[in-house]
């Protein structure tokens, strides 16, 4: 990787595009998520924090994480007016396409802008998340993987050893699946379980790079942090990634009307600091995080920006 000048500290990666992927009214993944995020990452910090555009992912790329039937779901599923369903959960409208082309991108953007020596970090809140996308099925209000696009990207551009950290509320079972025999990829997740997708299994482990800590409703503070100190963490340090990815999902805090969990907006600041200690330690600080759920405008917007003084700190 570059040494070259000293990069930027943090950059955000969005598009305005993003927001026309519109699952239908009353659904919770809405662009109002994005919006309050925008608007919360503005307020804090105006100039301090450089916004990028990323061009939409290449298909060609996307190809080398997905498998071909995802994209003829997609294809068939894209609507030219309304909402057309994928599945209970996954809905397209006429700007979803492009939204998840962008949203995919800017993982890529950011590999490549770290790579460069551009920037030491990144935060790429965009949408549709990705984490539940499967190689071979969109799924979870999700089309694309981003964070497994991403690292796929950086392990073909040199990095050796991949981290991904997963704290979003549901298991990640997209990203488990697709680098579950890769050893060069390790996957992170604290996750509430029982629930959806019902995947996250401690048991689960692939080829010894898969770790999961599921929290049983109510857990709070507590619970998630001795998950992390006690299990997650040391692991991911045992492994000593040269580059450390985040699926940012805020939907643990104990306002999200999603799930139950009683997780607060300091946890997340503290896990995200840890994190980047981690990335300290092997990857000479490097770390791009990736927008996935959060369901409460309010909790959103106080995590980003906890979260994102944390990758600044």
């Amino acid at each position: 990787m570059n040494a070259g000048a000293a990069p930027q500290s943090v950059r955000l990666y969005t598009h305005p595009q993003c927001l026309q992927h519109d699952p239908g009214n009353g659904h919770p993944e809405s662009p109002r998520r994005l919006e309050a995020v925008l608007s919360a990452l503005e307020q804090r910090f105006a100039d301090e924090l450089p916004t990028h555009l990323p061009n939409p992912a290449l298909i060609e790329l996307l190809e080398k994480t997905h498998e071909r039937c995802l994209f003829e779901q997609l294809d068939a599923c894209r609507p030219s007016s309304g909402i057309a369903f994928i599945d209970g959960d996954t809905a397209m409208s006429p700007g979803s396409w492009q939204a998840a082309l962008l949203a995919a991108g800017a993982g890529v953007a950011a590999v490549d802008a770290v790579i460069a020596g551009d920037c030491l970090r990144a935060f790429c809140a965009v949408r549709p998340p990705g984490h539940h996308a499967t190689a071979a099925q969109p799924m979870g209000f999700c089309l694309f993987n981003n964070i497994a696009v991403a690292a796929r990207h950086a392990r073909e551009s040199g990095f050796e050893r991949v981290a991904i950290a997963d704290f979003d509320v549901h298991h990640g079972n997209g990203t488990q699946d697709i680098f579950y025999r890769d050893p060069s990829v390790s996957y992170y997740s604290s996750h509430q379980s029982p629930l959806y997708p019902g995947t996250g299994d401690p048991h689960e482990t692939g080829c010894g790079n898969t770790h999961n800590v599921g929290l049983p409703s109510g857990s709070g503070s507590i619970e998630f942090r001795h998950a992390w100190s006690q299990t997650l963490l040391p692991a991911m340090r045992a492994f000593a990634p040269d580059l450390v990815l985040i699926s940012a999902g805020f939907d643990a805090h104990y306002l999200d009307p999603l799930a139950g969990l009683a997780v607060t907006t300091e946890d997340f600041r503290w896990l995200s600091k840890a994190l980047c200690e981690v990335a300290e330690q092997s990857a000479h600080g490097r770390v791009i995080s990736m927008l996935e759920g959060g369901y409460s405008s309010t909790a959103l917007a106080e995590c980003a920006v906890a979260h994102v003084e944390a990758l600044m700190s």
